[in-house]
């Protein structure tokens, strides 16, 4: 029998569940839909949360040819297959087939170059699904003939929605007694992916008696995973938590942890440059400013990877694993960056103060454009005391130093040039 999660796969997005900013009554995709005609897009989101079977009811909705391929075993002579089929099945009058294809952040360079012909003209219309940030992982040209739709978390209403369709209309599960008496451990092992919040009610249900009653707890859920601890996982599901335990630890200065989720990721398959990716972010959100030779080589190490592949990619990849892991950390910049977001939001566009305004024309230069504006390297230590900041905002400060040996250099040399600046509510 087929498992739960493909048993209970909707065909219509009135069974669709979740992603309501989207396929709700007079979202955008909803109203593509219902017009008729749908354009290339990719569904971005994490995994579980339907970007599969949206692709699937839409073209069921449309009634249009629909081929599929996989980014894992398809080449550029699958991609030109299918695309040669899809011209010679077509007729003039028809609607364009519905090309999806699975996990599009893997295809390389030369199978996406492959695609933009045949999306330009509109002999297929493409449907993308990929866990990544597409803006790093496709192709300029073919991302900008295509809409990139997000797609989120189920929601734990959405959550409790889809267990209650599973118990009531799953052709095996109404026939039992189920009681569900608690959810917090199905909901937290389940992290907003419904294909895993099946699979976990699918492995929670089908041990024991039948036809004995049922109820749900969390001591029970938690049980039945520890003593099965992939069977709810088996595509590989646990991609984000994993990655997370890694820049966890690495945060904590835990090198060993560190390099034990970096081998559950290698030895998982996982792509090293979705990899090296976090490995750069880490180093400038958790390490920054206390040792910024972390991101050159965590640059360094992406660099690598990309050039040498697996299996010697495993090595710049430890290399710079333990390098932040024992790193002296610090967030200040990150920090900084949001403080003066939050505050560019809150005050909108403040103007620049004259003295900081170019005058490339003589009016500019009459209306006091550039006026008064000191140049530091016409002083000792190159600096001379000025305002940068609007007027409305000079007394703020962004940048915190933190409690390690470089930035308390930097701190030290800051309060030589300007003093003591206190900071102050704008």
């Amino acid at each position: 029998m087929k498992p739960l999660a493909e048993r209970l796969r909707p065909t219509t997005l009135d069974e669709y569940i979740g992603q309501r900013h989207l396929v709700g009554q007079g979202a955008i995709l909803r109203t593509m839909i219902d017009s008729g005609r749908i354009a290339s897009l990719i569904l971005w989101g994490p995994p579980g949360v339907g970007k599969t079977t949206l692709a699937k009811i839409i073209a069921n909705t449309l009634d249009q040819p629909f081929y599929t391929l996989s980014a894992v075993s398809s080449g550029v002579k699958d991609v030109r297959e299918v695309i040669d089929n899809a011209r010679k099945n077509r007729f003039f009058s028809s609607a364009s087939p519905i090309l999806f294809i699975d996990e599009i952040h893997r295809f390389s360079k030369s199978q996406q170059d492959s695609l933009l012909a045949a999306v330009e003209t509109g002999d297929v219309v493409l449907i993308g699904a990929t866990t990544e940030n597409p803006s790093f992982e496709v192709i300029r040209p073919l991302l900008s003939r295509c809409q990139v739709y997000t797609l989120k978390s189920l929601t734990e209403d959405d959550l409790h929605t889809l267990t209650q369709r599973a118990l009531k209309e799953d052709v095996v599960l109404k026939e039992r007694d189920i009681r569900v008496e608690e959810t917090d451990a199905l909901f937290r092992f389940s992290g907003g992916d419904a294909r895993k919040l099946l699979n976990i009610l699918d492995l929670v249900t089908s041990i024991g008696d039948e036809r004995a009653p049922l109820v749900i707890t969390n001591s029970l859920v938690t049980e039945r995973l520890q003593e099965n601890p992939l069977a709810y996982d088996k595509d590989g599901e646990m991609h984000y938590d994993i990655i997370s335990a890694f820049i966890k630890s690495i945060r904590g200065s835990d090198p060993d942890a560190a390099i034990y989720w970096l081998a559950r990721m290698i030895e998982g398959g996982e792509d090293p440059k979705f990899i090296a990716r976090r490995l750069v972010i880490s180093a400038a959100e958790d390490i920054g400013l206390a040792n910024p030779n972390a991101l050159l080589l965590a640059n360094a190490a992406f660099d690598a990877v990309a050039k040498i592949g697996w299996p010697e990619g495993r090595i710049p990849l430890a290399e710079a694993t333990v390098y932040l892991a024992t790193s002296p950390k610090s967030n200040s910049a990150y920090l900084a960056i949001d403080e003066a977001l939050a505050e560019v939001r809150k005050s909108g566009n403040a103007p620049v103060p004259l003295h900081l305004r170019n005058a490339p024309t003589a009016l500019m230069k009459e209306q006091g454009y550039g006026v008064n504006y000191i140049y530091p390297h016409d002083f000792p230590n190159h600096f001379a005391p000025q305002q940068y900041l609007p007027d409305t905002l000079q007394n703020l400060r962004f940048w915190h130093p933190a409690d390690n040996g470089a930035e308390q250099k930097v701190a030290d040399r800051q309060a030589f040039l300007w003093g003591r600046r206190v900071n102050k509510e704008s």
